[in-house]
C-alpha cells in the first residue's frame, strides 16, 4: 500500500541507505548502492510508492559521485523495481506479481512419499547425536591415518593429471588401480580374477545398486543374513526385491534353517569372512554348498569382504569367489573400513561376461569419476604403503578391543556375554531382555554415547536383544571410560 506522503519516507530512506553503505565491503559503490535499494524494496522496508531522495540529494548525503548514483536508479527502473514520474521524481514500483495481504500461515502438508521411500525410512533410522566416537561401528581408526602421506600422492597426480582425466569415462576405472587392486586380492584373499574384470565404484553400496539393477527384477527373491548389514538391506529394498532373512548361527549364514517352500533366490548376499554383525567364520562346508545351491537355482551370491584384513588369532581367511572356477560369484570390496569413510571408493570383482555390461550401466547411472584419488590410492598400495597401514591398524585394533574387554570386565564377571572378537572392528555384547537394550540405548544417549542395538539389525522383530560396540574409532582412553560407563550401567540394571 501506497505511504499517504510518499515525502516522508526520503529521509529515512537516505538514513538506511546510508548504514549500510557505511559497512565495509568489497563490492563497487554502486554494486552496494544497487543490492541496497533492491533489498530494501524487496523485503517491504521501502513501500511501494515511497518517493526516493533526488540523485544530486543521494549522491550529496552518501558521498558518492551522481553517476554511481544514477546508475543503480536507471537499473532498477529498469527491472522494475523503480518508476520514474516526470515532473515529480523516482518512486518504488508496485512491482509484486501477488497480492501483498500476508497469507496466513498454514501448517505445512504432509510428504507423500512413495511406498519405496516410506520403507527406505525403515533403514534409515536416523542416529542418536553422540558426543564421543566410543561404540560407533563401522568407524576406523581416522587418528592413525597417514594423512600427510596421502596428501602427498594426491597431489603428485593432482598435479600430472592427463586431460581426459576430466572428461567422462568408461573404462571401470584408472587402469592402475585395477592392477593394483588385483595382485593385492590374489595374495592376500585368493580371489581369482584379472586387472579388467575389477570394476571401480563409489562405495560398497553403488557396488550393490548396480547388482540389484542388473541381476534381478522387481519382486524377484533376495536371501540376507539375519542379522544382517542395513546398508545392504535397503539397497535390495529400494530396488523392490523381496527379502528374505536366512539364519545366522555359530557358523554364520545357515540355509538349512529355511522352512520348506521357501522361493528359491536370485541373489544371495552374504559376508562368509566375518559374518557382519555377529562375527561368525562361514565353514568350508557351508561355503561349498552355497555354491552349489546358487548354481542350482541359477543365482548370484554377492560376496561381501567388507574387514577381511583385520583377523587377530589367524591370517585372513580365502575368500569364497577363489574356491573354485567360474564361480557365481561377485566379489563386493571397500575402503571405508580400511583407509576412512570419506574416501569413497569400492570395487566388484565381475565374472566376465558381466564386465562390460556392469560398466556401461555404471557410467549411464552413476559416472565414473575420482580419478586422481584412485591414482593416488595405487600408488598408496604400490609403494607398500597400504599393507603396512592394515599391520598398523590391526595391532591398534587389537590393542583397543583389549581396552573395551578390560573395562567390560566387572560386568562379564557378572554374566554379560560377549562375542569372540576374533576379527572385525566392533564386538557384540548380548542382553538378556529388549527391555534392557532400549533401557541402556536412552541412558547412553544421555550421556552422550551412541550404542546400537543388535535388534536393528533383523528384518523380522523382534531379533535378539544386544548391543554393536565399535572400538576402532576411538582412543584407548575413550574406550576405557565409555567402556566403565556401560559396565557400571548394565550391572545396575542387571
Amino acid at each position: 500500500m501506497a505511504d499517504s506522503n510518499p515525502n516522508a519516507h526520503r529521509l529515512w530512506i537516505q538514513e538506511a541507505l546510508n548504514l549500510q553503505l557505511a559497512e565495509p565491503d568489497e563490492r563497487t559503490l554502486g554494486q552496494r548502492l544497487y543490492d541496497a535499494l533492491r533489498g530494501g524494496i524487496q523485503q517491504d522496508r521501502f513501500p511501494p510508492g515511497s518517493a526516493l531522495p533526488s540523485s544530486r540529494q543521494l549522491a550529496s548525503e552518501l558521498g558518492i559521485g551522481r553517476n554511481t548514483v544514477l546508475g543503480a536508479i536507471d537499473r532498477l527502473i529498469a527491472e522494475g523495481f523503480l518508476v520514474s514520474r516526470p515532473g515529480a521524481g523516482v518512486f518504488v514500483a508496485n512491482w509484486q506479481w501477488e497480492p501483498r495481504q500476508r497469507p496466513a500461515v498454514q501448517a505445512t502438508p504432509p510428504v507423500a512419499l512413495s511406498r519405496r521411500g516410506e520403507r527406505l525410512l525403515d533403514f534409515a533410522t536416523a542416529a542418536p547425536s553422540a558426543q564421543y566416537t566410543a561404540f560407533a561401528p563401522g568407524v576406523p581408526a581416522l587418528d592413525r591415518f597417514p594423512r600427510e602421506r596421502w596428501q602427498r600422492l594426491l597431489r603428485r597426480h593432482q598435479q600430472r593429471a592427463p586431460v581426459d582425466w576430466f572428461d567422462y569415462r568408461n573404462e571401470g576405472g584408472v587402469s592402475a588401480l585395477r592392477e593394483a587392486l588385483c595382485d593385492y586380492l590374489r595374495l592376500s584373499r585368493s580371489v581369482r580374477c584379472q586387472p579388467e574384470q575389477i570394476l571401480i565404484t563409489q562405495g560398497a553400496q553403488q557396488g550393490f545398486e548396480l547388482i540389484a539393477r542388473l541381476l534381478a527384477d522387481a519382486g524377484d527373491n533376495v536371501w540376507l543374513e539375519e542379522p544382517g548389514y542395513g546398508g545392504a538391506q535397503a539397497c535390495f529394498a529400494s530396488a523392490g526385491l523381496t527379502l528374505q532373512p536366512v539364519t545366522v548361527d555359530d557358523e554364520g549364514l545357515n540355509v538349512a534353517s529355511l522352512p520348506a517352500g521357501t522361493p528359491p533366490p536370485k541373489l544371495i548376499y552374504v559376508t562368509p569372512s566375518h559374518q557382519y554383525p555377529c562375527g561368525a567364520t562361514l565353514p568350508l562346508s557351508r561355503r561349498t554348498a552355497l555354491l552349489g545351491l546358487a548354481r542350482q537355482h541359477g543365482a548370484w551370491i554377492i560376496e561381501d569382504d567388507y574387514d577381511s584384513e583385520f583377523r587377530y588369532t589367524s591370517a585372513p581367511i580365502a575368500s569364497l569367489q577363489g574356491l573354485m572356477d567360474n564361480a557365481p560369484v561377485i566379489y563386493v570390496g571397500t575402503f571405508s573400513k580400511v583407509l576412512y569413510p570419506g574416501l569413497r571408493l569400492g570395487y566388484l570383482v565381475l565374472p566376465p561376461s558381466l564386465v562390460a555390461t556392469f560398466q556401461r550401466v555404471n557410467a549411464r547411472l552413476h559416472r565414473e569419476g575420482q580419478y586422481v584419488a584412485q591414482a593416488a590410492l595405487a600408488d598408496f598400495i604400490d609403494e607398500g604403503h597400504f599393507s603396512r597401514h592394515v599391520a598398523r591398524m590391526r595391532k591398534c585394533y587389537r590393542s583397543r578391543q583389549t581396552a573395551l574387554r578390560r573395562a567390560l570386565a566387572p560386568a562379564v564377571a557378572r554374566g554379560l556375554e560377549l562375542s569372540s572378537g576374533h576379527a572385525g572392528m566392533h564386538l557384540v555384547a548380548y542382553l538378556a531382555s529388549h527391555e534392557m537394550e532400549d533401557e541402556l540405548v536412552r541412558r547412553g544417549q544421555q550421556a552422550g554415547l551412541r550404542l546400537s542395538p543388535l535388534s536393528g539389525y533383523y528384518l523380522r522383530a523382534p531379533g535378539r536383544p544386544g548391543l554393536v560396540l565399535g572400538y576402532a574409532g576411538a582412543t584407548e582412553a575413550e574406550i576405557e571410560h565409555a567402556g566403565r560407563w556401560l559396565s557400571d550401567t548394565w550391572l545396575a540394571l542387571a
